[in-house]
């Protein structure tokens, strides 16, 4: 332990708040929360502590930390969470921004309301059910409500005393009671409603009804084809029914977490149970250096609700010091209640998950362990091998891409913490370069890209990478440098031939060992950038191909320019027309006959 920290550690108030740990680069490893900052900071660097290997793989990184002071818990989760995901540390618990599980959304606010899949959770009085995931598919049950209820899915906006024209496919299929053409009333629209809320809220008894007349009509009138689609829709309703536990009421809802590990590596697992049936199961696994496992959990919750619903029932596996302070937390809109049952049911559901956190642990153990050494331990000895001045944790790589100099561009391609941010990555049309010049593309896009760096507007741009890899040798590199050297980020290339690593002002490459979790993690972006700039350039390429003249025009769609060409047959037919022959074509006008005569013979006009 160094002075700085040392005396840090001393000085550390008794306040709740947050504290940041960083590693001897000033890169932020691991962000947590304390009641009191001085006990628990403390409690890491105590001699002869039992914490878990991967709690002490962090503190001998530990070089330097900051803190926070809240006014309360509350406050502190709050911040935390803010903090891990502008961070992203290494040591905490991370939950990707992909897309929320799905929803079924009922509208309140219509008088003919739809039935839909999302993702997203408004504050709109809408009845929201589900998540769904985990084996039961939300797209799967919205087909299953359209075979038993004659429900709209479509978007017009629909109110009693408006209708349109004529009924849609759906009508004609019994898919859709009309009502935009009033074939069905408020109130008996409003019934089949309540229908599909009950089964959505797990009665299952009147779906299951309709479905298996209609499959046997379907039988009797020999249309056997419907009569296995519905008899498929039946088997996941049995699949549904077949997620129920013993014991529990019909009207549960809560969400379960629980997390166990082994001392290196853990695993969370999620359970959702909806109308006393359990709707999915999820587990992850995860990276976490808290003291202990409810510390853990916690953080886990909070990023976990900020994509998903809350319900007002929360099981827990594990015990949680500030459960108080979490259920203030996430009791904004009505009073949230979490419990470490002790028996029935909801001990049952808690040992449940215990079980598939523990499984996915062992299942997963040899995988994770491989997933380390490839990501974060990869960094580190490329930081070692390469000499970098801070752990390569975000790394951008280009590449330029063309056809004998036409439609160049470049990619920019993101990895972070070792994997893919697909998310961050950028393309490039080249502007100002003509013909195959790579040296000259490459500073222009970097040119470019780092041009945003203070701007701060863009996600991916506003990012600083730790390191640049430049796809090509030393030429490339070279070049590039001259545009990156004022920013003082370190910068290398990759050779393809021979996977020759140069520096710059450098002309003596690096060989890194061949087959090394170094060398690949560079092979990986390099060969990401390389795809990436040429599946970009294909695209380009291939609208010039298909590109007429036609466009060029003002005033001619897609409509107008289908209606010259079949008149025409060929843009060179078209251009050899005379206005009076252009302007006998459906929807040009003369006016618009005028401007096409005038586009295609320009180069004539004096």
């Amino acid at each position: 332990m160094n002075d700085i920290l040392k005396q840090k550690l001393e000085n550390l108030p008794t306040n709740s708040g947050v504290y940041v740990m960083r590693n001897i680069d000033g890169e932020v490893i691991y962000v947590g929360k304390a009641k009191n900052l001085k006990n628990r900071v403390s409690s890491y660097f105590r001699k002869n502590s039992s914490h878990a290997l991967k709690v002490k793989t962090m503190v001998e990184k530990i070089c330097d930390l900051d803190y926070f002071i809240t006014l309360s818990e509350q406050d502190a989760l709050a911040l935390e969470s803010n903090l891990i995901k502008k961070y992203q540390p290494f040591f905490n618990i991370l939950l990707k921004d992909g897309k929320a599980f799905p929803y079924i959304k009922i509208s309140q606010n219509e008088d003919f309301p739809k039935v839909e899949i999302v993702r997203k959770i408004k504050k709109d009085k809408a009845k929201y059910f589900g998540p769904y995931f985990g084996g039961i598919s939300a797209t799967e049950i919205l087909k299953t409500i359209v075979e038993a209820f004659p429900v709209r899915t479509c978007n017009l906006k629909i109110s009693s005393g408006k209708k349109v024209k004529r009924e849609c496919l759906n009508y004609m299929l019994g898919l859709c009671s009309a009502p935009c053409t009033g074939k069905i009333s408020k109130e008996g629209y409003a019934k089949i409603i309540n229908n599909i809320a009950d089964f959505l809220n797990g009665n299952d008894h009147v779906i299951e009804k309709k479905l298996k007349e209609k499959m046997q009509k379907s039988a009797e009138s020999e249309n056997f084809e419907k009569a296995l689609e519905i008899r498929e829709r039946l088997k996941m309703i049995a699949k549904l029914k077949d997620r129920v536990i013993a014991n529990m009421p019909k009207d549960v809802t809560l969400d379960c977490f629980a997390f166990d590990s082994n001392g290196l590596s853990g695993a969370i697992s999620t359970i959702i149970v909806r109308g006393g049936k359990i709707l999915g199961v999820q587990n992850l696994s995860v990276i976490d250096a808290s003291i202990d496992e409810g510390e853990a959990l916690s953080s886990f919750i909070v990023q976990y609700y900020k994509h998903q619903r809350i319900p007002k029932t929360i099981l827990i596996g594990n015990q949680i010091a500030d459960v108080s302070a979490l259920e203030t937390f996430l009791s904004e809109d009505y009073k949230v209640n979490i419990i470490y049952p002790q028996k029935g049911y909801k001990k049952a559901i808690v040992e449940m998950a215990k079980k598939n956190a523990r499984e996915h642990l062992e299942k997963f153990i040899t995988r994770d362990k491989q997933k380390f050494n490839k990501t974060y331990g990869a960094l580190e000895q490329l930081q070692k091998q390469l000499n970098l001045t801070k752990l390569p944790k975000r790394i951008e790589c280009y590449d330029i891409s063309n056809t004998s100099g036409v439609l160049s561009v470049a990619s920019m391609v993101v990895f972070e913490n070792g994997e893919p941010k697909r998310s961050h990555y950028r393309k490039f049309k080249i502007k100002t370069v003509d013909g195959p010049n790579d040296f000259a593309s490459l500073k222009e896009a970097l040119t470019r890209r780092l041009n945003e760096l203070d701007k701060g507007e863009n996600e991916s741009f506003k990012n600083r990478p730790d390191l640049i890899v430049i796809d090509g040798g030393k030429g490339q590199l070279s070049s590039a440098y001259e545009v990156i050297e004022p920013y003082h980020i370190d910068t290398i290339s990759l050779a393809k031939q021979f996977e020759e690593v140069y520096f710059p002002n450098n002309s003596t490459p690096k060989m890194l060992k061949r087959g090394s979790v170094e060398l690949r993690i560079l092979q990986n972006i390099r060969d990401e950038a390389h795809r990436f700039a040429i599946t970009f350039h294909k695209s380009l390429r291939d609208k010039n191909t298909f590109k007429s003249p036609l466009d060029e025009i003002y005033g001619i769609g897609e409509i107008k320019k289908k209606a010259l060409l079949k008149t025409f047959k060929t843009s060179q037919e078209i251009a050899k027309a005379s206005v009076e022959e252009l302007n006998l074509v459906k929807g040009i006008d003369i006016s618009l006959a005028n401007r096409i005569y005038n586009y295609f013979h320009k180069t004539n006009k004096n």
